[in-house]
């Protein structure tokens, strides 16, 4: 037989019973502190684009990366068109393996998980890039990510007054009820360009697959930051491309934000910033209060990563999920077609017992 463990396997149930037993908070701000980890190690691996299917009113990618101990992959779609039909816009899952034999190690729920760890990202980026006295902020965009995105800068940034807008006046009621027990100050306004009225950080997160202009030159003021989380495949975005070249813009992994990210509008020598750059204190952030930033968010496997490796470093203390076996078993790992000569031996000793 073989010697190899069985996989962790983690439903969505799994991490609901995970996050309820822990506390949303302290899974948010667990999150972050490995993202910032794991970015501080950034050279160490190994990073490319995310692989992308486009269709007409969607997209299917897998994202990889590994450094020298374990593998992940996510694989992830976006079809805003899917509430249409009683489906999530975005549903995930993620696999973690050993790189030394290849062995699959954990496969996880992501949609869920996802959630947490992109509003992590963006507390983490905010933290770095926005001024240190924010306590008011936009939230553009009301559905599935909004509520992870205010208790994520409610807890890492100390914002404490959000004022909210969706041109679904349904995805506001829905954020609004769930944030009544979240210690928030939640106003309600009819319009993007009254959301951004005097606040200090303003988070985009859109789920329309098309190039809008969420936010103009017009509604920027000295000193804001722009945490830009909707755009992320081509022919997705959010900013006009005047915000950006008004700020210094900073993104995850670039060539990949090249393609994906608002920053698509602008030429392939517009200057960015890689944040794991300002993290380690190889770049500057914000250089004055007056400046204005964008964190031209697409989302990284890297971030991925991250978020599984905690997810079972919580699962394995608090034993939840169960193993199963994706990988047959053999007594000869050479003889992988006798696996079906056993397997048939094993139904006739059955059907003759």
């Amino acid at each position: 037989m073989s010697s190899f463990l069985p996989m962790l396997y983690l439903s969505p149930d799994d991490v609901v019973r995970i996050v309820q037993r822990v506390g949303l908070s302290r899974c948010i701000t667990g999150v972050a502190e490995r993202i910032e980890r794991d970015f501080l190690r950034w050279p160490q691996f190994d990073k490319s684009a995310r692989v992308a299917c486009h269709s007409r009113d969607g997209v299917i990618e897998l994202m990889p990366i590994a450094d020298e101990r374990e593998f992940a992959f996510k694989y992830v779609n976006g079809h805003p068109k899917n509430t249409q039909v009683g489906l999530p816009t975005v549903m995930a899952f993620g696999v973690l393996a050993d790189v030394d034999t290849g062995t699959p190690r954990l496969l996880s729920e992501l949609t869920l998980t996802t959630a947490i760890r992109t509003a992590a990202m963006s507390a983490v980026a905010a933290r770095s890039l926005a001024r240190p006295e924010c306590r008011t902020m936009a939230l553009i965009g009301n559905g599935a990510q909004s509520e992870f995105q205010a208790v994520a800068f409610r807890d890492l940034v100390g914002i404490r007054t959000i004022r909210v807008y969706d041109v679904d006046p349904a995805a506001t009621a829905k954020l609004v009820a769930n944030l009544v027990q979240q210690r928030l100050e939640v106003v309600i306004c009819n319009s993007a360009k009254e959301a951004v009225q005097g606040v200090d950080i303003v988070t985009t997160v859109t789920a329309d697959k098309v190039n809008a202009t969420i936010l103009t030159p017009d509604m920027v003021t000295a000193g804001m930051h722009v945490n830009a989380v909707g755009g992320d495949c081509p022919g997705k975005t959010e900013l006009h491309s005047s915000v950006l070249e008004g700020a210094t813009v900073f993104v995850e992994y670039e060539p990949q934000t090249r393609i994906e990210g608002d920053i698509q509008q602008m030429s392939s020598d517009f200057p960015v910033t890689e944040l794991w750059r300002v993290l380690s204190g190889q770049s500057p952030g914000r250089s004055s209060a007056s400046e204005v930033t964008v964190f031209d968010s697409v989302g990284f496997a890297l971030e991925d990563y991250s978020a599984l490796t905690f997810i079972r470093d919580l699962a394995q203390e608090h034993q939840i999920g169960r193993t199963i076996e994706l990988v047959p078993t053999l007594s000869d790992p050479k003889n992988l077609f006798g696996a079906f000569e056993q397997q048939r031996d094993r139904h006739e000793q059955t059907a003759f017992a």
